[in-house]
């Protein structure tokens, strides 16, 4: 899962190294037509809806944050 998630994030916006970072909201790596993209792309990987009161910046800061939140929703 974390691969998938990885290929997406580098689908989204190359160039960030995703494993080590641990603020991609926070710091403003990525930015919100960045997340409305991994969001999407999220739902269809992995059958989800990530809703509104998901998008807290706690949730996609990390990719470990994001897989974890993929797990919840399953």
């Amino acid at each position: 899962m974390k691969e998938k998630v990885l290929a997406i994030l580098n689908g989204v916006k190359k160039g960030v190294d995703y494993e080590h970072a641990t603020a991609l909201i926070d710091d403003g790596i990525l930015d919100s037509f960045d997340i409305i993209s991994v969001v999407s792309d999220l739902n269809d990987e992995f059958d989800v809806d990530i809703s509104a009161d998901e998008l807290e910046p706690e949730n996609f800061n990390t990719v470990d944050a994001i897989v974890a939140l993929i797990k919840s929703l399953q």
